[in-house]
């Protein structure tokens, strides 16, 4: 096995632990607020440039913006959504899948790459194991996207 495929798996336990690891009970409006709100927070302390977005089924409840993000950020998003609803996963572990087989997500899945992206940023909310939201963060190298919203996301899962 090649060291990049043996790296995307050993990358792929750790991103499906994470997946079984945050749920919650609940998950309403108000936490999306109080997630949404966090994250951004975040970011501005750390003087990050992102666009985050958490999403109920096609309703996007909250979504922030920095400066030196665009609409592009959105479009990024948007493709990263798209993964998740159709694979039921977070987008990186999606995209990990595919690289711990040596495959490649664009041209394996034949899915258009200008509406799909298996790139880290998009991470389900489950609650009791259903996926009932998805948050976003688009803006940062694929690994940094993942890991700032699995921060969030962990820290709302503990209280």
């Amino acid at each position: 096995m090649p060291s990049d495929t043996a790296a995307a798996a050993e990358l792929l336990e750790k991103l499906l632990a994470q997946e079984r690891d945050i749920q919650f009970d609940s998950f309403g409006y108000a936490d999306a607020w109080r997630v949404g709100s966090r994250l951004a927070e975040l970011a501005n302390s750390r003087g990050l440039s992102i666009t985050a977005s958490l999403v109920f089924g096609d309703q996007q409840v909250f979504h922030s913006a920095s400066e030196g993000t665009s609409a592009d950020n959105d479009d990024w998003l948007a493709r990263k959504f798209r993964v998740v609803r159709r694979f039921n996963q977070a987008s990186l572990t999606v995209g990990t899948r595919f690289r711990a087989r040596g495959l490649d997500f664009a041209i394996d899945t034949g899915l258009d790459p200008r509406l799909y992206a298996a790139h880290g940023g998009a991470f389900p909310i489950r609650v009791r194991g259903s996926i009932v939201g998805i948050l976003g963060v688009s803006g940062l190298t694929q690994l940094e996207d993942h890991d700032l919203v699995v921060e969030v996301l962990s820290e709302q899962a503990a209280h």
